[in-house]
């Protein structure tokens, strides 16, 4: 068996060094292989992609001119998501792919976690991997957590995850895996488990490195018991970093961020065909559901487009939560479709923990749909509508006020909501241009791009959409159908009334990796624990009384 294992690590790493592909024929068909006489789980394995960044032009099959030959034929042979949402930020996707809850009922709803805040998804919220990991998944990560690491019980291996290689942080080097959050505040981003990864660490460009431990996952785990893999990629997320032969490919592209970016996205494209055959030289692929998703919106002054989406990444505009997503498996009842059902990041808990046989329990106050039967065979999705985000600490719309918004909410409060085919924003939503893809402009950040400019909608706080027919959110009809805007408004405030305090705590100094040995990681002792139950207490008990004060002054009014 030790031999086995060696053999398969070697022949694993020989076939993802840099710029290495096997061809794609010589494992298409039925993939009989090693495996496929033993019986096998009746529960499908499950990969979950999530990568960093992507914009939704940014992929072949939206016409983008980066060549994804990958991406396009795995979602060509599966379900393309075409009405598929996520968050504008990273730590918002990820504690509600995590959770199957809104921002507002986790407290997460301002900005991401920085790395300097005593600050995490919070503990009493079940995670995805712990619902699949008692149905009897092993559940393993790979890549960017992004969801707080101030202590030891905020870690991807205590929150469901059997074992974790990757990065705690938002972003970092590529190739050292350092990251700088400010003068003096710099350190080691590598993990093993609750580890740093010094001695695992080769100076490999992460994308490659990342793939090389998820087919090592492979190589090493038997295919007959269910799995569940996240892999979590740093790409395409800046800095702008990427090995010199993907970068060649692209030398026509003047732009250079622009160039750097259509590299990495190469690479990970790359890195994804090395991932799918690895599941059929393994045994996996016939019995795996591979979900692939983007985390958020592309940012243009990096490279990503959106086009010919409005707005960018944290943004509520179309461009900053609109998402490149498929899914691939055989076990897909209607292949090679689109999916044009309204589907958000929150539906995942509930569809994967079904699939996987898992039991979801009422007090779970999900806010996902199981929306496998819409994906698989085209039926209607049970989801109606999406609470993008209520955000009330973000800064307030200077002309928003509790009269333009009818008495029944204060649109200088940042939020958005899709029901059916409306979509109503207030406050600020944030850049609000549609920006081309700056592949044939050879001008960098100093300089304004040909893009389109908004002009006429300063000032405003309120603006309304009908998404199915105006995709580009180029006329608002918020002044047209006040009606529609009066019934949205009154969901955003019954919505409201559900959302729990933010947690934003201030910077931490005991944060610093240099009170660390170097290296980003819990600072919190446990014994703060029971401090910290006694301030949420406080918090929630203030919070409730501040909102049984405003209920009263309205009755009085």
């Amino acid at each position: 068996m030790f031999i086995f294992s060696v053999l398969a690590s070697l022949f694993a790493f020989t076939s993802l060094t840099c710029g290495y592909q096997m061809s794609w024929e010589n494992w298409n068909g039925n993939s009989q292989n090693r495996v496929n006489n033993l019986d096998k789980t009746t529960q499908p394995h499950i990969i979950f992609i999530l990568v960093d960044d992507q914009g939704f032009r940014d992929v072949g099959y939206h016409g983008s001119e980066i060549k994804t030959p990958t991406l396009d034929r795995l979602a060509a042979q599966g379900v393309k998501l075409e009405n598929y949402y996520v968050q504008p930020l990273c730590s918002p996707s990820r504690s509600q792919l995590m959770t199957g809850r809104y921002q507002i009922h986790t407290g997460l709803q301002h900005s991401v976690i920085r790395p300097t805040q005593a600050n995490c998804l919070p503990l009493e919220n079940v995670t995805l991997p712990q619902k699949l990991r008692q149905a009897g998944y092993s559940t393993h990560m790979v890549g960017k957590w992004h969801l707080g690491f101030y202590k030891r019980g905020c870690m991807p291996t205590q929150r469901g995850f059997d074992t974790f290689f990757g990065s705690l942080l938002g972003s970092g080097d590529y190739y050292s895996h350092y990251k700088c959050d400010g003068p003096g505040m710099c350190g080691y981003d590598l993990y093993e488990g609750e580890e740093a990864a010094w001695e695992q660490d080769r100076g490999q460009y992460s994308t490659l490195m990342f793939t090389q431990k998820a087919v090592d996952i492979l190589a090493h785990h038997n295919p007959q018991k269910p799995l569940f893999l996240y892999l979590a990629f740093q790409a395409v997320h800046s800095p702008l970093q990427v090995p010199a032969l993907y970068l060649e490919r692209y030398k026509s592209i003047p732009n250079l961020h622009r160039r750097k970016y259509a590299a990495m996205v190469s690479c990970l494209d790359e890195a994804i065909h090395n991932l799918t055959l690895a599941l059929k030289r393994y045994g996996f692929y016939d019995n795996t559901v591979i979900v692939y998703s983007s985390d958020n919106g592309g940012q243009p002054m990096a490279g990503g487009s959106n086009w010919p989406l409005r707005g960018s990444k944290a943004t509520y505009w179309e461009g900053g939560i609109r998402a490149v997503g498929f899914v691939h498996s055989p076990l897909l009842v209607n292949k090679g479709t689109q999916c044009r059902a309204l589907i958000h990041i929150t539906d995942w808990f509930p569809t994967l923990v079904s699939l996987g046989e898992g039991t979801l329990d009422e007090d779970l106050n999900l806010d996902g749909y199981d929306v496998w039967e819409a994906i698989s065979e085209g039926r209607p999705s049970p989801r109606q509508d999406i609470l993008h985000n209520i955000d009330p600490i973000y800064t307030k719309a200077k002309n928003g006020s509790w009269k333009a918004g009818y008495g029944l909410w204060n649109t200088a409060i940042r939020a958005a909501l899709r029901v059916g085919h409306w979509k109503l924003l207030t406050g600020v939503p944030g850049y609000s241009d549609w920006v081309p893809p700056q592949t044939f402009s050879s001008l960098l950040l100093t300089n304004r791009w040909h893009n389109e400019r908004i002009r006429w909608d300063r000032g405003k706080s309120i603006w309304l959409f009908n998404i199915t027919a105006d995709p580009y959110e180029r006329v608002d009809l918020s002044l047209q159908y006040p009606h529609i805007v009066k019934k949205m408004l009154l969901r955003l405030a019954q919505y409201n009334r559900t959302a729990i305090p933010v947690r934003y705590p201030a910077k931490d100094s005991r944060s610093n990796p240099n009170f660390n040995g170097g290296v980003w990681g819990p600072w919190y002792k446990e014994e703060e624990d029971e401090d910290d139950r006694e301030t949420n207490l406080l918090t929630n008990y203030l919070a409730k009384k501040r909102r049984k004060k405003k209920a009263k002054k309205k009755r009085k009014l």
